[in-house]
């Protein structure tokens, strides 16, 4: 699982940050939170949601930027307490986390091209709220043979019951 957060552009000339982790596997984003501030709190919020929705196993690898915020001691606690493993990218080396990257670049042509900011961090929230609930079940990725990550999922779940059957 990947993560990483974003800086989203107010009107008022401030920021509002987006932080959202997506699944390697099938690249829906499985936990994300906004807030008008880079706080620890944001990518542990984002964490937290993303963990909840998946359950995940000991071992499982996070994936982060090297950003103060997955650093911290929350952070830092909530992987410990789970059991996960902690990877970061190597310092200036944007290809280590190119998933997330691609995750903004599509955000920035799919949310973010016809607007030049928004009013509110709430209106950020409400809008990208609507775009990831197209994201998973509906936006299809060429990696994931034009399948979207809902539909790869269930397909992929559904080989693997009938491996398990034979």
């Amino acid at each position: 699982m990947g993560g990483r957060y974003h800086y989203v552009p107010l009107h008022n000339g401030a920021w509002a940050y987006l932080a959202a982790s997506q699944d390697a596997y099938s690249k829906r984003v499985v936990g994300w939170q906004v807030l008008g501030s880079m706080a620890e709190e944001l990518v542990v919020t984002a964490l937290r949601r993303a963990l909840l929705s998946r359950q995940p196993a000991k071992g499982l690898i996070i994936h982060s930027d090297r950003g103060r915020q997955y650093c911290g001691n929350t952070c830092h606690r909530l992987l410990t307490e789970r059991h996960l493993v902690r990877s970061m990218s190597r310092k200036g080396n944007c290809y280590d986390n190119a998933q997330a990257e691609s995750l903004w670049s599509r955000l920035k042509t799919e949310v973010l091209l016809d607007r030049a900011a928004f009013t509110s961090v709430a209106e950020a929230q409400a809008e990208l709220a609507t775009y990831f609930d197209y994201y998973n079940p509906q936006r299809r990725h060429s990696a994931l043979g034009y399948e979207c990550p809902h539909s790869f999922e269930q397909q992929a779940l559904l080989t693997k019951t009938q491996l398990c059957l034979t």
